[in-house]
């Protein structure tokens, strides 16, 4: 009989404030006048306890991410108060991963080694390119300089696990320009490289008014010569954008998103993910996502829906289908709870199409599924 088993658990924690809103970005972010930090952190400790009250929590965490907005905007001490709330309420794994979330500004880069000894333990700075230019047409405040300066910085404070943010397909980039970013950040040195296009989504500046942006046939050509590059220097893809120069220094917490793990959700418009073993169910919430209101209405329940069996499918394809390791049978029995069965029929002609390849027992995409990953989940959406 096929059941549902509750996969390992992460934490992500939304600070949603940022110095000005970029133009491309669609995430619940605002611009920040004032940083009511500790309103806030007050916030997200009632937040806690009330999601705690409704379903205690028996598993550590494997992992806890900050994200926004731009973390950063918070000082060590807060960040560390954060965390001490959370380590008073719930169990750690002893190699728990923290991740922040980080841009290149001076004042964010000042504060590296006191976010390490709060207990940060992998940073994530948002540079996207290191093109001067480029970044004025992105609406960034840091220049190329600033961003080299962020990582260095990071090093020195002792941090091993650093992913680089870097986009590529942007507003007048040629080949030579997405290579010579992409060259820079390699040149670093950091473990971890999240490369990936810029796309035009609803509800942000770009939408309403799009800039000029590589050809499919020019973008076609930076991501194969990327990729090139890219394993060339030792960069393993492990996920449609993200590369590892080891399994280690891989993203651990995003890992869980992709493998359709649990996460709770703390902070303005965060969503969770929880799966309940004696009732079979997987259920989902989002609180409010405007920051006053959260800070009004923390501590109230979250309405909470539990995700129905063929959404299932389409969640769970969501997600793994992004992995270069693809999934096996039992993989995807015990985080949906649905036999496999429902799905290897269209799995089967998934790789007669060569979208799919098998792989052990289950599935991987082919190198022709990674370029046509959005045809690919689509099969599963409809």
């Amino acid at each position: 009989m096929t059941r549902l088993l509750a996969p390992p658990l992460s934490l992500y924690i939304h600070l949603p404030w940022c110095v000005r809103k970029c133009p491309y970005c669609d995430f619940n972010s605002h611009q920040a006048e004032h940083l009511p930090e500790a309103e806030y952190i007050a916030a997200l400790e009632r937040d806690l306890d009330r999601q705690l009250a409704d379903r205690p929590e028996p598993r550590p965490l494997q992992s806890i991410f900050f994200g926004g907005g731009t973390p950063s905007l918070f000082s060590a001490p807060g960040i560390e108060a954060i965390l001490n709330a959370v380590h008073r309420r719930m169990k750690l794994a002893d190699d728990a991963e923290i991740t922040l979330e980080a841009n290149p500004g001076t004042a964010e880069q000042r504060r590296f080694r006191d976010y390490r000894s709060a207990g940060i333990n992998r940073l994530s700075i948002g540079v996207q390119s290191f093109d001067d230019d480029l970044l004025r047409a992105l609406g960034r405040i840091h220049d190329g300089e600033q961003a080299r300066r962020a990582v260095h910085s990071a090093l020195a404070a002792g941090l091993e696990h650093i992913n680089i943010d870097l986009m590529h397909g942007l507003p007048g980039q040629t080949l030579p320009m997405a290579l010579a970013d992409l060259d820079q950040a390699l040149a670093l040195g950091t473990g971890h490289l999240s490369w990936y296009q810029l796309t035009i989504e609803p509800n942000t500046a770009f939408y309403s008014r799009p800039p000029r942006l590589p050809d499919e046939d020019d973008l076609a050509d930076i991501t194969d010569a990327g990729l090139e590059r890219l394993a060339r220097q030792g960069l393993q893809r492990y996920e449609v954008s993200a590369y590892a120069r080891s399994p280690g220094q891989r993203s651990r917490h995003n890992l869980n998103y992709w493998r359709f793990g649990d996460y709770l959700g703390l902070g303005a418009g965060a969503h969770g993910k929880l799966s309940s073993e004696p009732e079979q169910r997987i259920l989902r919430y989002q609180s409010t996502r405007l920051p006053a209101d959260y800070m009004a209405r923390a501590g109230q329940a979250w309405p909470v829906h539990a995700v129905a069996e063929s959404q299932r499918i389409a969640e769970y394809m969501l997600n793994a289908l992004r992995l270069v390791e693809g999934f096996t049978p039992e993989d995807f029995e015990q985080r949906t709870g649905l036999a496999w069965r429902r799905v290897s029929p269209r799995l089967d002609e998934l790789c007669r199409r060569g979208l799919l390849q098998p792989a052990g027992s289950g599935v991987r995409p082919t190198p022709r599924g990674m370029d046509f990953l959005n045809e690919l989940i689509g099969q599963f959406l409809s």
